[in-house]
């Protein structure tokens, strides 16, 4: 690592920073309506951290006025396409230029990797922008098939005023896939981050008008679900809520659309993902992206593989291999070093809830193999260690509730028609996964997984081309790819007769 990423470069750049922000509405920063603030204490190490302004429901209402006189003022979507998106692509280059400063915000957020924040996060939050900023001047209308004496245009039209509601284990990343859809197709946002990361959304915020977004287009109010996410999605003038989040709070979202003016809904919410060895697998490829594909960031990941489903007789060794990489190649450490490759877990809160599910685990006839257990707590931070769970059946709480942490659940199968029952015997559908030579298995399994991803012989693989969103409990509507467009859309028909 060169010596510019340092730990002590980080904390001399942290040393110079100002984490007392207000919100952001109508293209400048405002403190609440009533003037409360709220103090967001450092994951990495308990201390104090940013003073954010306090939203309730007078500053929505102030958002939300600003986003709808941009929208009903056509200052963004009656613009030429082609300056929409110079705009985007400006939006996106900025982000990258103030990639370290961003990244450092989210680490102070949310105790990931700082390495991480800047390599991966910083980096698909601009590639996010840029990929629906470049859409913008792609879009076309339609002309349905009449008779002679008719023309019918069909219109794609912004539906108006977006509610986004984005969670805190990736706030720059899940941002931009609201974000980036949602503005190139003409609507104005009002978006509340997660009371944890609020830092990244308000930097982002200032940055898209200064690249030129107009005032209004891109709105911020920080706060709490029942003070801000709350009074948003019961706004009448709200068109749609876009939520990723959990399931419980999905479930609440759609009970204020419906209680108040029927605004569309999309929701991207839990998951239990299972990851399935075959005994005929190349189980260092597996071992690998089990390992990766659950403790990667912390385990904080909706879609991780948090069920390993396992054939008998290759168990014990692919857990083994599991624990090498593990030692190997997942270095858990203050998110300033520059070897970390795991941080903090959110909150002291949430870390209680991990190990509470882990003990859960244990009580229900588990067995602790390694790890998944508080480590470094002499630094005030909220650290749990990668580790593995086995002896597990599919009706403990561990298989069955999102743990949100770095643990991974192993449960044993004899046959293939045994696997596939228990990797769908979940209320969740967000993804999975299939290892196996033999291919006829692999797509014969893969689409038996009811899942809205499932990967074969790998895990987490991706790009902004490929839609992301879940099955049952875990939502519906699609983030990414150009199909993301279409949900914060209507189409509208313009029918002419002759003669």
């Amino acid at each position: 690592m060169i010596e510019q990423y340092s730990r002590a470069y980080w904390e001399e750049r942290l040393a110079g920073l100002s984490l007392a922000r207000g919100h952001f509405i109508d293209g400048r920063t405002q403190p609440a309506v009533s003037g409360r603030t709220f103090t967001r204490t450092r994951p990495m190490d308990g201390q104090p951290g940013a003073v954010l302004a306090r939203g309730d429901a007078a500053d929505v209402d102030r958002a939300v006025a600003s986003a709808r006189k941009a929208f009903a003022s056509g200052a963004w979507r009656g613009r030429d396409p082609l300056e929409k998106k110079r705009i985007m692509l400006r939006w996106a280059e900025l982000i990258r230029a103030h990639g370290e400063e961003l990244a450092l915000l989210e680490t102070l957020d949310v105790g990931k990797p700082v390495q991480a924040s800047l390599g991966v996060d910083v980096r698909l939050c601009a590639e996010g922008i840029q990929y629906y900023g470049e859409m913008i001047d792609k879009m076309y209308d339609e002309i349905a098939p009449t008779g002679p004496k008719a023309r019918a245009l069909v219109r794609k039209v912004p539906l108006g005023v977006v509610a986004a509601i984005t969670p805190w284990n990736y706030p720059m990343i899940i941002d931009a896939w609201k974000l980036g859809p949602a503005i190139a197709a003409g609507n104005c946002v009002v978006l509340k981050p997660a009371e944890q990361s609020s830092l990244s959304a308000l930097r982002l915020a200032e940055l898209a008008v200064e690249a030129g977004l107009p005032a209004g287009v891109f709105n911020v109010v920080t706060g709490f679900g029942e003070e801000v996410g709350k009074p948003l999605a019961l706004h009448a003038d709200v068109d749609m809520v876009a939520f990723t989040g959990s399931t419980e709070v999905g479930r609440l979202i759609m009970s204020y659309a419906a209680r108040s003016n029927l605004k569309r809904v999309a929701l991207e919410l839990g998951g239990k993902s299972p990851l399935v060895v075959f005994a005929d697998a190349d189980l260092d490829a597996a071992a690998s992206a089990a390992a990766w594909g659950c403790f990667y960031n912390s385990g904080e990941t909706c879609h991780a593989a948090t069920r390993l489903l396992v054939q008998r007789p290759v168990q014990d060794a692919l857990i083994e291999k599991i624990e090498a990489v593990v030692k190997r190649e997942i270095v858990l450490a203050h998110p300033f070093e520059p070897e970390a490759q795991i941080g903090a877990l959110i909150e002291a809160e949430h870390m209680d809830k991990v190990l509470g599910l882990v003990a859960a685990g244990e009580a229900d006839g588990g067995r602790r193999v390694f790890g998944a257990e508080r480590v470094l707590s002499e630094t005030g931070g909220c650290y749990v260690s990668p580790g593995v769970v086995t002896d597990v059946t599919n009706d403990m709480r561990i298989a069955r509730q999102e743990i949100f942490g770095p643990v991974l659940a192993a449960i044993a199968f004899d046959t293939e028609e045994e696997a596939l029952a228990i990797a769908n015997d979940t209320i969740y559908g967000l993804a999975g996964a299939v290892f196996t030579r033999d291919m006829d298995r692999a797509h014969r399994f893969s689409e038996g997984i009811h899942a809205g991803t499932v990967w074969i012989n790998t895990y987490d693989m991706s790009n902004f081309a490929t839609p992301f969103g879940g099955f049952k409990q875990s939502g519906f509507g699609r983030d990414r790819s150009v199909h993301a467009i279409d949900k914060y859309c209507d189409y509208k028909t313009i029918w002419q007769q002759f003669g």
